[in-house]
């Protein structure tokens, strides 16, 4: 099926799909009938879900997944997506589960005539390698924060993500070549007075989706904002100082979801919480338990629309 064009796989998919799905014709029946052998019918079939020819969805309404997000929904008035993973998976096996999870909920979210904000980091980044293809027209990709530091440009590691973000979706991509933080805040508002920058922020202005992670001071490890030679001794001596306990696109937050008064916020590129949070639709990816302090700031500062969590994160979140 390898020398097959194009456009005949994704029609011969398509048919497979239909008589599969909707017809619930046996894998035997449709090879019959598509006259090939059930290897290639399967091959078809993996292909229509893989490119997004197919979107499968799961309700279970009596399921301890949906009984987890009616409950985060009754308290915080979000919609959550609950990721069943077992106690005693791996870190690195969660943040796939849930970053799979993800990139197809994803595809519900996102149409033609729609611009998508990308905030990057380590959990986007896992979401962009699972991403569903859905053809759009008319659509952006916009970079939310800047990705360069002292030890380099950050270009590489940001324009991976929104590359596989923009060829997903067959969108426009933006990016917004600045680093993640100006060493001078009189820095930023120069630049932010540049017609170049003025672009970028206004497609952020005028954002339907906007997809995060969550950082957090603590969790060095796990946030690639901690880890990856953005933030000096200093910087961090200086969000102790103003008590931060996390950040979303390297904005940062404390418990209590203020932001007001927060030095390292004068010199971070990422979108005021205020612009954020007139965004329709707030897309948040958090895997494992450790992000939940974190994650409570983000809820109190109104930062969330829609949660992507796995299971047992929710039951600490609902725990406190």
């Amino acid at each position: 099926m390898s020398d097959v064009p194009a456009h005949e796989k994704q029609r011969d998919a398509l048919r497979a799909a239909q008589l599969y799905y909707m017809q619930d014709l046996t894998m035997e029946a449709i090879s019959r009938e598509l006259n090939c052998s059930r290897s290639s019918v399967s091959r078809l079939l993996s292909f229509a879900r893989e490119s997004g020819l197919v979107d499968i969805q799961i309700r279970s309404p009596q399921g301890q997944a949906s009984t987890l997000a009616a409950d985060v929904h009754a308290r915080f008035d979000i919609v959550a997506h609950v990721v069943p993973v077992p106690d005693q998976t791996s870190d690195a096996d969660r943040l796939q589960r849930v970053a799979q999870s993800a990139a197809r909920i994803l595809t519900q979210f996102f149409d033609s005539n729609m611009t998508m904000g990308i905030a990057w980091g380590s959990t986007i980044s896992a979401v962009s390698r699972f991403l569903v293809a859905k053809q759009t027209h008319n659509c952006f990709i916009v970079q939310l924060n800047g990705a360069g530091n002292v030890r380099t440009t950050g270009i590489m590691y940001a324009s991976e993500i929104m590359r596989r973000f923009g060829e997903s979706y067959g969108a426009t991509v933006e990016q917004f070549p600045v680093p993640a933080f100006f060493d001078n805040p009189d820095t930023k508002t120069a630049l932010w007075r540049e017609r170049t920058t003025h672009r970028v922020l206004e497609l952020q202005r005028s954002m339907d989706v906007a997809i995060f992670g969550i950082g957090s001071p603590s969790l060095t490890g796990q946030s690639h904002v901690y880890a990856g030679g953005y933030l000096e001794p200093e910087d961090f001596a200086s969000l102790e100082r103003d008590g931060v306990i996390g950040d979303v696109a390297t904005v940062f937050y404390r418990a209590d979801g203020s932001s007001d008064g927060i030095a390292m916020n004068a010199r971070a590129t990422g979108p005021d919480l205020k612009v954020l949070r007139r965004v329709s639709r707030r897309v948040c990816v958090v895997s494992g338990a450790a992000k939940i302090p974190a994650l409570r700031g983000a809820l109190a500062a109104n930062l969330v629309t829609d949660l992507i969590i796995d299971e047992g994160a929710v039951r600490e979140l609902l725990a406190g």
